[in-house]
């Protein structure tokens, strides 16, 4: 998995590619979100763009973190995720926790508005 990590405004942008599944993937991801979550302020922006796959592990790791980021009053959201993504985000109705846009620009807006 590679992880590039970058401030759009007040927004902190993770850039994810590859997979995050059981093993070192979601262990990468979750230690990725703990560095955001420790080091900078404001909301987080997951772009999906380049995810293949993300199993339970790392549906896991994700509800986590939002709950985590949300007890700091700090927004996540998702953009541009693939549309088995989209399915099984909602098929486990985590649509509902996290907001998920098509294009950055809109996201960012939601996150700092």
């Amino acid at each position: 998995m590679i992880i590039v990590r970058e401030k759009k405004g007040a927004t902190t942008v993770l850039r994810l590619q590859g997979v995050v599944r059981l093993g070192e993937s979601a262990t990468q991801f979750s230690d990725f979100l703990s560095k955001v979550l420790n080091e900078d302020d404001g909301p987080v922006l997951l772009d999906f763009e380049h995810i293949d796959t993300l199993d339970s592990t790392g549906l896991g790791e994700l509800i986590g973190y939002l709950q985590r980021f949300e007890e700091r009053k700090r927004k996540m959201a998702i953009t541009k995720p693939k549309d088995r993504i989209v399915a099984l985000l909602r098929l486990t109705r985590l649509d509902t926790l996290i907001r998920i846009f098509n294009d950055e620009a809109s996201a960012i807006g939601y996150l700092e508005g």
